[in-house]
């Protein structure tokens, strides 16, 4: 099949379509729920990480259920605040990232975490993919966030060539306009999850035209 030239509107209308009813992915399903802040999307977004979806919304509700900002989570104990995020990975480190930002967030700034990339980078434990998607979900505001994924997808595509999310993230932000940066996540997390999966559905897929399919080897 002759591949179309790259049209990102189109692509992600038709993925917006397709993946409608799949789960949202996660840091938006919370949002949805009332959970809106910069603090309970990036404990969240913690939480999450080498964990499924399917454990990372009840575990943040739990969580939430006890503690929502750094002055009622640092009411926890470690030990405490371990044992509610039993189920995630590395639930002992996380408890101990999430005391040490809770702490900085009071007595930096007043119980409340900026919306701002630098400074969420700059707390110990919070990488350029929570940073974005904290910032990006909390506030609406501009920000590409990429997990396994996203990275398999654009890179599946032919859209980028990188080795690593976090080159993808900085190679997206270069070709995808601002206003479509949250899309990224918001998007094409789920559609990589069960469409464009490891052994992708090309059959049923919506924007296969103009997929190059680099790398596929065998698919559905």
């Amino acid at each position: 099949m002759e591949k179309k030239p790259f049209d990102l509107k189109t692509m992600l209308a038709r993925i917006e379509k397709a993946i409608a009813s799949y789960p949202k992915a996660a840091m938006f399903e919370l949002h949805g729920r009332g959970y809106t802040t910069v603090f309970e999307q990036l404990l969240s977004c913690l939480i999450s990480i080498r964990t499924l979806d399917e454990t990372t919304i009840p575990l943040s509700e739990k969580l939430f259920a006890v503690a929502r900002t750094p002055k009622a989570l640092l009411r926890l104990s470690h030990g405490e605040l371990a044992d509610l995020l039993y189920g995630t990975q590395f639930p002992g480190q996380k408890a101990a990232t999430m005391l040490e930002i809770a702490r900085i967030a009071e007595e930096e700034y007043g119980g409340k975490l900026p919306a701002d990339f630098e400074n969420l980078t700059a707390l110990k434990g919070v990488g350029p993919k929570c940073a974005n998607l904290a910032i990006g979900v909390a506030t609406g505001s501009a920000g590409i966030s990429v997990d396994v994924h996203v990275h398999r997808v654009v890179n599946r595509w032919g859209y980028v060539d990188t080795r690593t999310p976090e080159k993808t993230m900085a190679a997206l932000e270069t070709v995808v306009p601002q206003k479509r940066w949250v899309d990224i996540n918001r998007l094409l997390m789920p559609f990589g999850k069960h469409i464009c999966k490891a052994i992708p559905l090309c059959a049923t897929c919506p924007v296969l035209e103009y997929c190059r399919q680099v790398g596929v080897t065998k698919h559905k």
